[in-house]
């Protein structure tokens, strides 16, 4: 034989580093993948709402903060602010957070003021991360995309907020 195949390539096309790696785009071809498997194998639907409820379950020690104030519900609008940033409190038993939502990310406060690991979750996807200092202040520059809730760790307390969407 002289080299080609019946597919029509020359077997030395596929040698060892054939391909760059700006010609090889893995994230495209990840992609493509997924969307595939969701097609032609697609999770059902009684699964799905199993990993839902597991997922919701986690946490089931946690206490939960209950929203008490939303500036989307609860404000008098002020005249001339175009885009007000959404003003959330939450406050499970005599913890209470303070939660300022707006285009460039979160602004918060734990109150009694103290140390904390903040998680901001969003779903399935990977959550963001946000130390609270020791005045309980922490910022994040994301803002939540789409459903959220915050879970609190301070020391052996942990509490998680009621979801919201952003």
């Amino acid at each position: 034989m002289n080299g080609t195949h019946d597919d029509g390539f020359d077997g030395d096309d596929f040698a060892e580093g054939a391909f760059s790696d700006e010609e090889w785009d893995t994230g495209l071809l990840e992609e493509e993948l997924r969307q595939a498997a969701a097609i032609l194998d697609p999770v059902p639907a009684g699964l799905r709402q199993i990993a839902v409820e597991a997922y919701a379950l986690r946490d089931v020690d946690a206490r939960i903060a209950e929203l008490t104030f939303d500036s989307l519900v609860d404000a008098i609008p002020v005249r001339g602010e175009t885009d007000p940033p959404r003003m959330l409190t939450f406050r499970a038993g005599e913890v209470t957070v303070d939660v300022e939502v707006t285009a460039e990310g979160l602004i918060g406060q734990l109150l009694p003021p103290g140390p904390a690991r903040i998680d901001v979750l969003s779903g399935p996807r990977a959550h963001a991360r946000l130390t609270a200092d020791d005045m309980g202040r922490f910022t994040g520059d994301a803002p939540p995309a789409g459903p959220f809730a915050l879970r609190l760790r301070t020391g052996e307390d942990l509490v998680v907020t009621e979801w919201l969407r952003a």
